[in-house]
C-alpha cells in the first residue's frame, strides 16, 4: 500500500508532496482509497462534504468505531503526515482479519478531505463542515491563490458544492473515532517510546497581518522618506520569536505576500500570516497580543498602517478521558510487553480535534526520530510504523470486537 501511494503528488524537484484539495493529485489519492476499500469487500461511500468512508458492517447499527486520517498535504510536505493513519487503518483491519476477530460493532475507515488547508487557507475543511464548525456560506467564500473558489474547485472535480454542510446523522452513527498519526515533534524519540497516546491538542490559530505603506522607487527614494512596510513586518517576525520564547509557546510567520513584489520597488503592502500555538488559552492570548502590540509600535514608528485579522482558531482539545484511558488499558495488556505507551500533548491540529466536540475521539502517535514534519525529511521507521499498526489493531479489537 505504501509503495502504491508514495509517488502520487510527489514533486520531483523538492521530493515533497503537493496533494492539494480537489486537484489531480487529490483525485488519485481518492481513487487509491476507493480501490483499497473495494478490494477488502468494504462498502465505499463519499459523503456530502467530500470525505471518503469504507464500512465493515451496517453503519445504521450505530455506535461504530472509526479510524483513519487524511491524504492531502501541505506544500512540499512529507509522506507520513496523514497518509500513515489511512494506510495503518487498512493494515490494522487486515491484521484483525488475520487474527479471526469477530466484530460486534460496525467499523469504518475514513479519509477526511482538505485537512491541511494548503489550497484554501483553512485547515480541516471536511471535518469542520461535517461537525457544523464551518457553515456552507463560509466555505463558499474560500478562495485559492488563483481566485478559484471552493465550490468551483469541487464542481470541477465532479462533486456537488451545493450539498455541503453539517452531517449530524453521520456523526450520530459513530461511537468512537481513533486517529493514528506520525508524531510531529520529538517527545517519543526523547523518551525512547515507539507509540504514544494523545492527551490534548494545544489551542492554536492563524492571524493575517496587513502592513500598508507607500510604494516607491528603490533606487531614488531616500531612506528617511520611505514608508516601507517590509521593515515593520521584519521586526514583527523577530517579535513573534521573542514573545513565544518568553511564554514557552510557538509562533511562526511562514507565509508572506508582497505588493507590487518588484525587486526595485518599495512595497506598498506586506501581508504575513502568523501561526501561533500554546499549551493553554491564556498563554496563547498573551503571545498574540504581544506580537500585535509590537507590530503596531513598529508601524507607528515607520508610518505604516496595520490590520490584523484572525482567519481561524481552534480552542484547546482535551481528548475524552474515558476513551483515552480505555486505550491505555488495552495497550497495557498488549501482546508486546516491550511497548510502553506514554500520554503526551501536541501542538498540531487534527481532524480528531475538530470532531471531539461531537463524538468521543482519541489519537495514537508513532515515533518520529527527527521530529521533522511538513517537510520531505519527515520520517518514521518501518518497525515503528508496524508497531503503530499493531497498537491500532489492538485498540480496534478492544473497542469493536468480542
Amino acid at each position: 500500500m505504501w509503495q502504491d501511494l508514495k509517488p502520487i503528488g510527489r514533486n520531483p524537484e523538492s521530493g515533497g508532496y503537493r496533494r492539494y484539495a480537489w486537484t489531480g493529485a487529490d483525485a488519485e489519492c481518492r481513487a487509491w482509497f476507493e480501490a483499497q476499500a473495494r478490494s477488502r469487500g468494504l462498502t465505499y461511500e463519499l459523503d456530502r462534504n467530500g470525505n471518503q468512508w469504507a464500512w465493515l458492517g451496517d453503519p445504521a447499527q450505530g455506535n461504530a468505531v472509526v479510524t483513519g486520517s487524511h491524504l492531502d498535504s501541505v506544500p512540499d510536505g512529507g509522506p507520513f503526515d496523514g497518509p500513515l493513519g489511512v494506510v495503518s487503518a487498512f493494515a490494522a483491519l487486515d491484521e484483525l482479519r488475520r487474527r479471526g476477530a469477530e466484530f460486534t460493532r460496525p467499523l469504518a475507515i475514513v479519509n477526511f478531505g482538505d485537512e491541511e488547508g494548503a489550497r484554501f487557507g483553512l485547515a480541516c475543511v471536511g471535518s469542520r463542515l461535517t461537525a457544523g464548525q464551518l457553515t456552507p456560506e463560509q466555505a463558499h467564500r474560500l478562495r485559492d491563490a488563483d481566485g478559484i473558489t471552493l465550490p468551483q474547485a469541487m464542481e470541477r472535480a465532479g462533486h456537488d458544492p451545493e450539498a455541503i454542510g453539517p452531517d449530524p446523522d453521520r456523526l450520530a452513527r459513530i461511537g468512537a473515532f481513533v486517529e493514528l498519526h506520525v508524531e510531529q515533534g520529538r517527545a517519543l524519540d526523547l523518551s525512547g517510546d515507539r507509540i504514544g497516546i494523545a492527551s490534548a491538542i494545544w489551542p492554536h490559530g492563524r492571524w493575517r497581518f496587513d502592513f500598508r505603506g507607500e510604494a516607491n522607487h528603490a533606487g531614488t527614494t531616500r531612506l528617511v522618506d520611505r514608508r516601507d512596510p517590509m521593515l515593520s513586518y521584519a521586526e514583527t517576525v523577530l517579535a513573534a520569536r521573542r514573545e513565544a520564547e518568553l511564554a514557552g509557546a510557538v509562533a511562526t510567520f511562514g507565509k508572506i505576500s508582497v505588493e507590487p513584489n518588484g525587486v526595485n520597488a518599495i512595497p506598498s503592502l506586506v501581508r504575513g500570516w502568523l501561526d501561533s500555538r500554546a499549551a493553554d488559552q491564556a498563554t496563547l492570548d498573551t503571545v498574540v497580543e504581544g506580537i500585535e502590540k509590537a507590530a503596531r509600535e513598529y508601524g507607528d514608528r515607520h508610518g505604516i498602517e496595520l490590520d490584523v485579522v484572525r482567519e481561524s482558531f481552534t480552542p484547546v482539545v482535551e481528548f475524552e478521558h474515558a476513551l483515552r484511558d480505555e486505550m491505555a488499558r488495552i495497550l497495557g495488556e498488549g501482546r508486546d510487553t516491550d511497548i510502553r505507551v506514554p500520554v503526551l500533548g501536541t501542538g498540531a491540529g487534527h481532524d480528531a480535534g475538530i470532531l471531539s466536540g461531537s463524538i468521543p475521539t482519541a489519537m495514537l502517535f508513532v515515533r518520529n526520530p527527527t521530529g521533522v514534519s511538513h517537510s520531505p525529511a519527515e520520517y518514521a521507521s518501518e518497525d515503528d510504523c508496524l508497531a503503530g499498526v499493531t497498537a491500532l489493531a489492538d485498540v480496534l479489537e478492544g473497542l469493536a470486537c468480542k
